[in-house]
């Protein structure tokens, strides 16, 4: 929570504005049961009517100061807080961006959303509650306390008494509730991963009836956030309650022993009223501190949550400096083994290749052979265990990360598109790209034909994830942004696999002219994309069981034999 606390030191200034003004309405505070005492004796007993009319008027204008200080210090406060939780929202996220796909796997997209979103905003209502009443309720409970005795000691007694079962009551509530809020977060965590999986998968979930299934499953995550949650407000609810019964028996006690006093000749009427006011305020103030108790060990939940995600080191640091641009196009695996965390055996196994500008390396193999797995490790999605992979005949592990991913055109497997027009999304690949470029990116994407159909053509919105288009709409659409950066290499996981096979024909065609002077990695299931590959390579469990081209691996190898024989028939083959 403290290393946190460290980013309101930018806000400093507003900070130490609040301070002063809490103090300002704090001893406002206290200032005023004493001037109602004073009112009370010297006025009220006596028949004083214009040193009521004096005084009152001061402790309006003690009030109005009061008021005014608190409504500032309630604005800087939720300046600070808000500023400091957008700047700790901004440092997750750009610390997020630098992690592998490794470290996504490790902690989950839906935790990390969680954590980002509800966890600083924990952190933030904590801190606007902490400017205000870690000021307040020193000031006013020692204040009150001095006030009181002042007014007479011996009656002090009874708050004295009180005290230890205020505080025994807040330490153990707090006892029972703080483990339970770490299980809050859990269950919220999980929710939110099962609300994800029912949103982003309702398709499929219609598809095969799975709605009931789904429903049950989403209940049961709402129920366990429900019950643990109920749990935790049954033990702090019994807290407010408890203290306002402590702080009325005290009132009564205060009145019982004051009255004595008063009927003794020990102590004035106005005196005991400024006393009891006393009594409250330095309750309320316990009440304060308790209620920044129950939120701060919540909130230290959450800030123990999200130090995880900004102490997490990447997998790997960009310490490259060295520039890509040596031999243009060329890719090379030299010996590359990778491993994912924890797994038994290797998922890549001594790979062992080079693709050249002007050829098409097609990767084909069943599944699990580590085709999409061979594809990730060139971006640097991942890191590999042993080996060297060379992009323009430089290691990716000595050259920065943006300046490998800036030769590549990668178009993964799963077309991922984003909010916002056709347009948009082919920009992706080039933000500063002409209307001409868009074009003639999407015309060899096969593209054109269904965008120019859309009402809006290019300005066409898309929906989120693509929704309100087909598979194969946003396979050329991922094709089409990866054209328009003209990269030295081209990477295509699967990516004609939602394409008929004249969509696929007149693509590859396109391509040819399109990717002449770049090296193109094509990843296909698919033995008729890859008939015309310079290169073949066939992976069968992370390992390269064979290497060359249509023909020469059907004579020679089995594996890819078995492969062809399946999609086309003999004649096909012949």
């Amino acid at each position: 929570m403290i290393k946190l606390l460290k980013h309101l030191s930018v806000y400093k200034w507003l900070v130490l504005a609040v301070i002063g003004l809490v103090f300002i309405q704090s001893m406002s505070d206290l200032f005023l049961p004493t001037l109602m005492g004073d009112i009370i004796d010297k006025g009220v007993v006596i028949g004083d009517i214009p040193y009521i009319w004096r005084i009152g008027g001061f402790m309006l204008l003690v009030s109005l100061l009061g008021a005014t200080a608190s409504i500032i210090a309630s604005y800087y406060s939720s300046k600070a807080a808000m500023g400091m939780g957008r700047d700790i929202r901004q440092k997750v996220f750009n610390h997020v961006a630098k992690f592998s796909l490794q470290e996504f796997d490790e902690v989950g997209t839906a935790s990390l959303i969680t954590r980002t979103t509800n966890d600083i905003t924990q952190v933030q209502q904590v801190v606007i509650m902490m400017l205000r009443m870690v000021i307040s309720a020193p000031i006013m409970l020692v204040g009150g306390i001095i006030m009181a005795v002042s007014k007479d000691a011996k009656l002090t007694l009874v708050i004295v008494a009180a005290m230890p079962v205020l505080i025994g009551t807040i330490l153990l509530i707090l006892k029972k509730g703080v483990p339970l809020f770490q299980l809050v977060q859990q269950r919220l965590d999980r929710l939110n991963l099962v609300l994800r999986e029912n949103l982003t998968g309702i398709r499929v979930i219609r598809a095969f009836n799975r709605e009931g299934e789904e429903k049950v499953r989403l209940k049961k995550a709402n129920r366990d956030l429900t019950d643990v949650s109920i749990q935790v407000n049954k033990i702090m609810a019994f807290l407010m309650p408890v203290m306002m019964l402590v702080m009325n028996l005290t009132v009564v006690g205060i009145i019982w022993f004051g009255g004595i006093r008063i009927n003794n000749g020990a102590m004035q009427i106005g005196d005991l009223m400024a006393f009891i006011q006393y009594v409250m305020q330095i309750m309320f103030a316990l009440v304060m501190a308790s209620m920044m108790f129950v939120m701060i060990p919540r909130a230290a939940v959450s800030a123990k949550r999200i130090n995880e995600v900004l102490e997490m080191k990447p997998a790997f640091l960009d310490e490259g400096t060295q520039k890509a641009d040596l031999e243009q196009g060329t890719l090379e695996f030299e010996h590359v083994t990778f491993s994912y965390p924890g797994a038994e055996k290797p998922a890549l196994s001594d790979i062992s290749f080079t693709a050249k500008p002007g050829e098409i390396t097609a990767i084909i193999g069943g599944t699990g052979s580590g085709k999409s797995t061979l594809v990730n490790l060139i971006p640097r999605f991942y890191d590999i265990s042993n080996g060297v992979i060379r992009v323009n005949g430089v290691d990716i592990r000595k050259a920065s990360q943006d300046e490998v991913r800036s030769k590549i055109g990668f178009v993964p497997q799963k077309s991922i598109l984003f909010t916002g027009t056709i347009a948009d999304n082919i920009l992706f690949g080039k933000q500063n790209a002409t209307h001409d470029e868009i074009e003639h990116a999407a015309r060899t994407a096969q593209a054109e034909e269904f965008i120019n159909k859309m009402k809006d053509g290019y300005k066409a919105e898309i929906e989120q994830g693509g929704s309100n288009l087909s598979g194969g709409q946003k396979q050329r659409l991922s094709i089409a942004r990866a054209l328009i950066r003209k990269p030295d290499i081209y990477i295509f996981d699967d990516s004609f696999s939602a394409l008929d096979f004249k969509t696929d024909a007149k693509l590859r065609a396109a391509l040819k002219d399109e990717t002449k002077d770049a090296t193109v990695l094509l990843v296909a299931q698919r033995v008729s994309t890859v008939v015309e590959a310079d290169r073949i390579i066939v992976l069968d469990e992370g390992h390269i069981v064979g290497m060359g081209t249509h023909q020469e691996l059907l004579d020679t190898n089995e594996i890819y034999r078995e492969i062809a024989l399946s999609q086309l028939s003999e004649e096909e083959i012949a």
